[in-house]
């Protein structure tokens, strides 16, 4: 049967997909709007089965809050190119994800996936559509979200890299982009030293242990310098423990003290592409 063109423009609006795939998709399945529409998902289907050993290292890293700054969600909607990431329907896709994800706030990846994208398909659906559309891996590649009496959101420039940091009372918009900055560009590892994992802590302390060794200094020595050197971690990797980047004399905890005495911070997520 003949098939329009106002059929296989209605189809490019509503799954993104190119001209010729919307006009064979409209032909394979006899001018059957919606059979075209399984039909193109099916091939995004077949694109992810033969691509789900490759390494989707790209892709746009956003941080969303709510419109009262008590929630936040950071995610990274992956891709295989440079070239995907950067391109203006892509990142409109990553941030209805993401809008998505602050609204309702799913506890998994898989419970996000299965939201509806609108009101005609599910996000899981989209991605199909999607790899379809793109021929390349396309996934969710980090997923988190944050609550907090204030929470604030920073995307770096570019997009590879977003933070979203929670206060513990209100502060002032500056002082909150000023902390999350910081987090930003000074990739702590945990809030406080504390918070850092076991397994964090022996892994550096083994590293300071060889190298101490490795520098020949007593073995009697070697152990007080490990911890030496662990107390030198958290103050680089711990976010109240580091130099506050506006002010190196104090510490972000200092500073934070500065502007009202039990100020801190009680939540983060950071995100960054390799």
């Amino acid at each position: 049967m003949a098939i329009t063109a106002a059929e296989v423009n209605k189809l490019r609006q509503q799954t993104g997909a190119g001209m010729m795939d919307c006009k064979k998709a409209l032909e394979e399945s006899n001018g059957d709007f919606e059979a075209a529409v399984d039909f193109l998902r099916k091939k995004g289907a077949k694109v992810a089965a033969n691509r789900a050993d490759r390494d989707a290292k790209e892709g746009v890293v956003l941080a969303k809050t709510s419109s009262d700054n008590k929630t936040g969600v950071v995610i990274s909607i992956n891709c295989e190119t440079d070239f995907v990431a950067q391109n203006a329907d892509f990142i409109q896709f990553a941030e209805t994800v993401a809008n998505v994800a602050l609204t309702k706030q799913p506890a998994t990846v898989e419970e996000l996936k299965s939201l509806p994208y609108n009101d005609q398909i599910t996000i899981a659906e989209k991605f199909l559509e999607q790899i379809g559309k793109i021929g390349e891996k396309i996934d969710i590649g980090y997923y988190s979200v944050v609550s907090a009496p204030q929470v604030v959101g920073y995307i770096h420039p570019g997009n590879r890299l977003a933070v979203a940091v929670g206060f513990n009372k209100t502060v002032t918009p500056e002082i909150a982009k000023n902390i999350a900055m910081q987090a930003a560009a000074m990739a702590p590892v945990a809030i406080d030293k504390d918070d850092v994992d076991k397994t964090t802590i022996d892994r550096e302390l083994d590293i300071a242990r060889e190298t101490t060794r490795a520098e020949g200094k007593p073995e009697d020595m070697v152990e007080k310098i490990a911890q030496g050197k662990l107390n030198k971690f958290y103050k680089d990797s711990t976010l109240l423990n580091q130099e506050f980047f506006i002010d190196n004399k104090m510490t972000v905890r200092q500073f934070l003290q500065g502007v009202e005495k039990d100020l801190t911070v009680s939540a983060l997520k950071r995100y960054s592409l390799s």
